[in-house]
C-alpha cells in the first residue's frame, strides 16, 4: 500500500498531458508532481539520516526549484490570498537575520551557522505560497508514505530490541533509550503524528476495504510501539491528542468511539507498566530522575536535573536583558558565564542551553521576540479555528508540547519535521464548498 503510494508519485508522470497550458513552457501539472515528489523527498530525508543526511535539504532546494518554475512560467502566485499565514513563518527567519545586529563579533561563525539552520523558515513558506495546493492524490500519498517510513523504521526497531532486549532494558535505567531513525525524540514525533495520520484515515468514510485493515493494524501497532520507545515527548503527545480525539467524537455523538478511545488510553499505560520493561524502566527512572532535581552535581548525570537547571540558569540571563534578550549566537556564552558563577558543581561539558523553545526564544529575543514568534507562529492556528484541518492542528498540538521540553526548532531534523508538517497541511486547508461533505468522511482532503 505504501511503496503503492511512493510509485504513484513517480507514475503519474506518464499520464501527464503536455498540452495541459499550451500558453506557457512548463505545464502546471508538471509542476506539481515536481512538487509532489520534492516533498516526497523531504519526508523521506527525515529516515536517512545516518547514510544520506542531506536529502531532505536536496528535497526542499527542489521544491524551491518549483516553486520558481512555476512563477516564471504561469506569473502568478498559487496560494496569493494565503499570504498572512506564509508571511508569519518568514517573520521568525528575519528575526534571527536581524539578530546579527546585536551579536558579539566573536561569535558570527555561530551566527551564519544558525542563519543558514533557519533557512526552511524562509525557503518552505515562499515554496508554498507560489505553488498551487498539491491535488489531494498527492497528499495523501505522501501522507501514506510518512505511514508507511514510519512504520518500516519502528519495525526496525522492534527487530533490534528483541534481539538485544537485555542490553537495551538496562539502558532504560540510565536515561538511554534502544536506537532509532531518526534520533529517538523526533522519531517519537513522528510516530505520534503517524498515528495521528492513521486515525483521521479510519475516522474517513472513503477509506474501505483491506486498505482500512491495514491503516487499522498498523495504527494500533504504532502506538503500542511508541510505549515500548518509552519517550516522554511523544507519549504526552499521543495522551493529549487522544483526550482531544474523545472530546471531538463525544461533540460529534459518537458515544461508541469516544469509549474505546478512552478505554485505550486508561489501558494502555498500565498495560505497558506491567508488560514492556523499557516502559517501566523509564518510568522509575524519571522519579529517580525528578527525586535529585534539589542536588545541583546531578545535573552532571541526570538529564532531567540538568533540564531543570538549564531553565534557571535562561530565566535569570533574560532578566538581565528582557526587551531584545542576548541574541541566540551569544546565548552559549551568557548561560556558561551564569552557570560557573551560580552553579560551579555543574561541569562545563553539562552547561546546556534551556531545554525548552520557548524560554529558548524568551532569553535569545527578549519579550519582544517573544511576542513576535508566538503571533507568526501561531497565527495560521488561529485562522483554522473554523476549518476542518485535523492534521494541521494535531501537528500543532504535537509541536507545541514538544516545545515544552525540547529546543525543537534548533536542530535540523526538529526545524524540517515541525515546519513541513505544518505547511503540508496549511497548504490544502482553503475554503471549500463541499466542507461539510468533508467533515461527514465522504471525502478525504488531507489537511
Amino acid at each position: 500500500m505504501f511503496w503503492r503510494a511512493a510509485r504513484g508519485l513517480l507514475s503519474t508522470s506518464v499520464n501527464i498531458s503536455a498540452a495541459s497550458h499550451t500558453s506557457v513552457w512548463v505545464s502546471k501539472d508538471r509542476i506539481q508532481l515536481a512538487a509532489a515528489l520534492s516533498c516526497g523527498m523531504v519526508i523521506t530525508g527525515l529516515y536517512t539520516i545516518p547514510f544520506f543526511r542531506v536529502l531532505a535539504s536536496i528535497g526542499q532546494a527542489c521544491l524551491a526549484v518549483s516553486a520558481i518554475l512555476y512563477l516564471l512560467s504561469h506569473k502568478q502566485v498559487g496560494q496569493r490570498q494565503k499570504w498572512k499565514l506564509y508571511l508569519g513563518f518568514v517573520v521568525i527567519f528575519l528575526m534571527h537575520f536581524g539578530a546579527g545586529l546585536v551579536t558579539n563579533p566573536n561569535n558570527s561563525k555561530e551566527y551564519w551557522r544558525d542563519i543558514v539552520l533557519q533557512l526552511p523558515f524562509l525557503v518552505l513558506p515562499l515554496a508554498f505560497w507560489v505553488l498551487p495546493p498539491l491535488p489531494v492524490r498527492y497528499l495523501s500519498r505522501l501522507y501514506k508514505l510518512l505511514l508507511g517510513l514510519t512504520t518500516f523504521s519502528a519495525l526496525g526497531s522492534t527487530a533490534y530490541y528483541l534481539v538485544h532486549s537485555e542490553v537495551i532494558n538496562e539502558l532504560y535505567t540510565r536515561s538511554k533509550v534502544m536506537p532509532t531513525v531518526p534520533d529517538h525524540i523526533r522519531f517519537s514525533l513522528l510516530v505520534a503524528l503517524s498515528i495521528a495520520v492513521g486515525v483521521v484515515l479510519l475516522n474517513r468514510e472513503a477509506l474501505r476495504g483491506w486498505r482500512r485493515g491495514v491503516v487499522l493494524v498498523i495504527t494500533v501497532f504504532l502506538a503500542g510501539y511508541l510505549h515500548l520507545l518509552a519517550v516522554r515527548s511523544g507519549l504526552l503527545a499521543l495522551y493529549v491528542l487522544g483526550v482531544i480525539a474523545i472530546g471531538y467524537q463525544l461533540r460529534r455523538g459518537a458515544w461508541s468511539k469516544a469509549l474505546v478511545l478512552a478505554t485505550a488510553l486508561v489501558i494502555l499505560p498500565f498495560a505497558s507498566y506491567f508488560a514492556l520493561p523499557t516502559f517501566y524502566n523509564k518510568y522509575h527512572n524519571t522519579r529517580d530522575d525528578a527525586s535529585r532535581v534539589e542536588q545541583t552535581q546531578s545535573a552532571n548525570s541526570y538529564s532531567l536535573v540538568g533540564r531543570v537547571y538549564s531553565y534557571q540558569t535562561a530565566l535569570r540571563v533574560w532578566r538581565d536583558n528582557p526587551v531584545i534578550g542576548v541574541g541566540k549566537a551569544d546565548l552559549q556564552d551568557e548561560m556558561s558565564t551564569y552557570y560557573r558563577r551560580h552553579f560551579p558543581q555543574i561541569d562545563d561539558e553539562h552547561h546546556i542551553q534551556p531545554h525548552n523553545q520557548f524560554l529558548f526564544y524568551l532569553v535569545s529575543f527578549g519579550g519582544l521576540g517573544m511576542l513576535l514568534f508566538l503571533l507568526a507562529f501561531y497565527y495560521p492556528l488561529w485562522w483554522s479555528r473554523s476549518r476542518h484541518a485535523p492534521l494541521l492542528i494535531s501537528q500543532y498540538i504535537i509541536v507545541t508540547l514538544s516545545f515544552l521540553v525540547e529546543p525543537t526548532l534548533e536542530t535540523q531534523t526538529g526545524l524540517t519535521f515541525a515546519l513541513f508538517f505544518l505547511l503540508l497541511p496549511l497548504s490544502s486547508a482553503v475554503i471549500c464548498d463541499q466542507e461539510e461533505i468533508i467533515k461527514k468522511g465522504l471525502e478525504w482532503r488531507p489537511a
